[in-house]
């Protein structure tokens, strides 16, 4: 079991570590490094390289947004197999439906229970 924590914080950490780079030494915005993230998890996961990634580190490659692109291509995958090419429209919202619900949830309660203060300049 420690062994399976050891994956999911070096796998995790790493992706973090490549974004952190991207936005030190690059000019990409963050936006664009989110976008990016997502993207490369949606073609990793369609080339059949991010299956086995998760397979070995669990939640360190589900968790970051490349998790959240592989969710997207896995979910559109599977509805094209079912419903045919409507499912490629259909299938990535479907799959990643709880986690986008439980997101404006849990964001609309934070703001809720938490005011916000201006940054100080």
């Amino acid at each position: 079991m420690v062994l399976t924590y050891v994956k999911v914080f070096l796998v995790g950490g790493l992706l973090c570590v490549i974004g952190e780079a991207l936005i030190l030494k690059t000019k990409l915005t963050p936006a664009r490094i989110l976008v990016l993230y997502i993207t490369a998890g949606v073609g990793l996961s369609a080339l059949g390289l991010y299956g086995p990634l998760v397979r070995f580190a669990a939640a360190g490659a589900t968790v970051p947004l490349t998790g959240f692109g592989h969710a997207l291509a896995q979910g559109a995958i599977a509805a094209v197999q079912e419903t045919g090419l409507i499912g490629a429209f259909t299938g990535g919202v479907a799959a990643t439906a709880g986690g986008i619900a439980a997101a404006i949830f849990f964001g609309y309660l934070a703001a809720l229970l938490f005011r916000s203060k201006p940054k100080d300049f």
